[in-house]
């Protein structure tokens, strides 16, 4: 059966180690908020007297506003007389877009290997398993942005589909050129895979794992990239890939020479 694409942005944020301020004192209303269990990140600047605090909660960036006589807090977005939501640019630089670099610095040290040149406008992570029909199918349909320039894909490996799955995602990061014995994989070269593998490989490839499993994934391929500066997530085969890569399809396509 199909896995459908599945975008899971919003639990980007939380699903790492909360980054929180130094312990401060905060005022009673965001202290009882606190204690049920909301991460207070930082205050900013607020209309009509009010203080507006930035917050975390389950996976979801929360706007906290308290009131000019410190009493009483409102949660949820403010708008102003024209609808525009005044929350949304104090949650996006203060809980998400720092959580958003944390996540992408954790996915540039993890264990990958580059499918495309490192000029390309869009680096797209993806988690892949050698087993996995699906990321194959994503490596054929992306080859004409791959081939053009416009993608750079960093396949993370993870072995979770078969018993075989870790042994070869070792023997590919392990290769003197990975980036070609990769390609060889999904062109369906024959490879003699590595029958010894070192600790220290093996823990890089669990690694891996552990990152896929903190950010929500259960499946492969999942795809991490920006759009518009924030980062999206995208699970299973997109159903748009023009969206994932970033551009419409460029001629050209799957070269099998």
């Amino acid at each position: 059966m199909r896995v459908r694409a599945r975008h899971v942005t919003g639990a980007l944020v939380g699903l790492l180690l909360p980054l929180t301020t130094m312990a401060q004192e905060w005022p009673a209303p965001i202290q009882a908020l606190e204690a049920q269990g909301l991460t207070i990140h930082d205050a900013f600047d607020a209309p009509a007297g009010m203080t507006g605090y930035a917050a975390s909660a389950q996976g979801r960036e929360v706007a906290i506003y308290l009131t000019e006589d410190g009493e009483h807090a409102i949660v949820g977005n403010m708008v102003d007389a024209e609808g525009n939501n005044l929350s949304e640019d104090p949650l996006q630089e203060i809980v998400r877009g720092p959580q958003e670099e944390r996540i992408w610095q954790d996915l540039h040290d993890s264990a990958w290997v580059a499918d495309g040149s490192d000029d390309a406008d869009r680096v797209i992570y993806m988690f892949s398993d050698t087993h996995c029909p699906y990321c194959q199918e994503f490596w054929e349909a992306s080859r004409a942005w791959v081939e053009a320039g416009h993608v750079q894909i960093r396949h993370i490996l993870v072995g979770i589909l078969d018993r075989e799955s870790p042994r070869q995602a070792m023997t590919i990061l392990e290769a003197d050129e990975p980036a070609e014995l990769l390609d060889r994989h999904h062109r369906g070269k024959p490879i003699d895979w590595l029958e010894t593998i070192r600790p220290a490989m093996e823990d890089r490839v669990y690694g891996n794992q552990q990152l896929m499993e903190s950010l929500g994934l259960v499946a492969t391929p999942g795809l991490i990239y920006h759009v518009d500066g924030q980062l999206e997530m995208t699970q299973g085969i997109p159903e748009d890939m023009a969206t994932v890569m970033g551009s419409p399809q460029p001629a050209g396509g799957l070269d099998d020479d």
